[in-house]
């Protein structure tokens, strides 16, 4: 059985997306964390990356008039409007109620016992730079594959 070469891009942009993550976090906060190679949240976007490559390859392998082709772009701008929109605004509201839960004045619940995760959602221009990369990653992946 063998993995079609579309599910390898998508990875791979994912992949390469969260290596570039670590080394940008690196550059910017002067520390490495090897949890940005698993963290949501970033410059650039993995989840970008991943369905743009995705949709990339589709579109190589079985043409832009092919329904999959419009499926998987549809999927892609899901994706990425979730990724700007609804993961930020969560992001945003992690960070008001760790502050709340930082200055609690009575005794904190249980509740409360660890921070939200506020690094979720993305800006336009980390979404933006995933797009491009899932791009020329499924591009590059395609032109390998099919020639």
């Amino acid at each position: 059985m063998m993995i079609t070469p579309v599910l390898i891009m998508a990875v791979a942009a994912w992949a390469i997306a969260q290596v570039l993550k670590l080394l940008i976090a690196t550059a910017v906060y002067r520390k490495f964390d090897l949890k940005y190679l698993s963290t949501g949240g970033g410059m650039p976007s993995s989840h970008s990356a991943m369905v743009c490559a995705c949709a990339t390859g589709v579109g190589f392998s079985c043409g832009v008039d092919d329904p999959l082709f419009a499926v998987v772009v549809v999927l892609a701008f899901i994706v990425m409007y979730d990724a700007f929109n609804v993961r930020k605004e969560t992001g945003e509201q992690a960070k008001i109620l760790n502050y709340i839960m930082r200055n609690w004045t009575e005794r904190k619940p249980d509740l409360f016992a660890e921070e939200l995760k506020e690094l979720i959602g993305h800006t336009p221009l980390q979404v933006v730079m995933g797009a491009i990369l899932g791009i020329v990653v499924g591009t590059v992946g395609s032109l390998i594959a099919w020639g």
